[in-house]
C-alpha cells in the first residue's frame, strides 16, 4: 500500500497523539480541546488528526496556536482540488506553511467516499502512541477510531462528559471499559 505526503511528518522523537471527536462538538468539548492540547505546548507531540469539521479542526488549530506540528489524515487524497471537507483547505495550507503535513494512503486526486473515512481511522490510530476522544455520540465514526487503538495496543484518553449529553454516550463508553480519564 503507497502512502502519500505533503509537507513533514512529525520529527524524529516526537510522539504523536490523534485526538478525534464529534462534529457538532459543545462548548464543553471545544474548551477541553484547547485546554489539553495547548497545555502540551513545550512537549515534543505531534498532534494528529482527520481534518474534518468539527473536533479535527479545533485539534488542528490548537496545535498550529500551540506551535506544535500537525498531521492531518484527510479520508482523500491531498491535492488542494479534492481535501475534503472543502472548507478546511485553507486549514490544510496553513498546515502545510507552518511545518505540518497532510498523509493519505488514497491517490493525491482521490475524491473522498462514505468509506473513506472509517478506513483512514486505522491509520490515525496506527501512527500513534495515543488518541484522545472528546465528545463522540453512541453511533459516532469517531468510535471506529477508539475501537482501533484498542486493537492496537494503544493508549485511548477519553475526556469525561456531561452525563446528560448524546456527546459523551460514546466517550462514556469506553470509559467503562477502561480506557484512561
Amino acid at each position: 500500500q503507497d502512502i502519500y505526503v505533503r509537507g513533514n511528518l512529525p520529527p524524529p522523537g516526537n510522539s504523536c497523539l490523534t485526538v478525534v471527536g464529534s462534529r457538532n462538538y459543545t462548548n464543553y468539548g471545544k474548551q477541553a480541546v484547547e485546554y489539553l492540547v495547548s497545555g502540551l505546548r513545550s512537549y515534543s507531540i505531534s498532534i494528529i488528526s482527520g481534518l474534518a469539521i468539527g473536533m479535527d479542526t479545533l485539534a488542528h488549530e490548537t496545535a498550529l496556536e500551540t506551535g506544535l506540528h500537525t498531521l492531518a489524515v484527510p479520508g482523500s487524497g491531498i491535492d488542494d482540488s479534492v481535501i475534503y471537507p472543502r472548507r478546511n483547505r485553507g486549514l490544510a495550507q496553513k498546515i502545510l506553511e507552518r511545518g505540518g503535513g497532510l498523509l493519505s494512503e488514497y491517490e493525491p486526486s482521490f475524491t473522498a467516499t462514505v468509506w473513506s473515512f472509517p478506513r483512514r481511522n486505522r491509520i490515525m490510530a496506527g501512527l500513534s502512541h495515543a488518541v484522545l476522544l472528546i465528545e463522540a455520540s453512541e453511533k459516532s465514526g469517531t468510535l471506529i477510531t477508539a475501537r482501533l487503538t484498542a486493537e492496537y495496543n494503544r493508549d485511548l484518553l477519553v475526556v469525561p462528559g456531561n452525563i446528560f449529553s448524546d456527546n459523551s454516550r460514546g466517550v462514556h463508553q469506553f470509559l467503562k471499559l477502561g480506557a484512561t480519564p
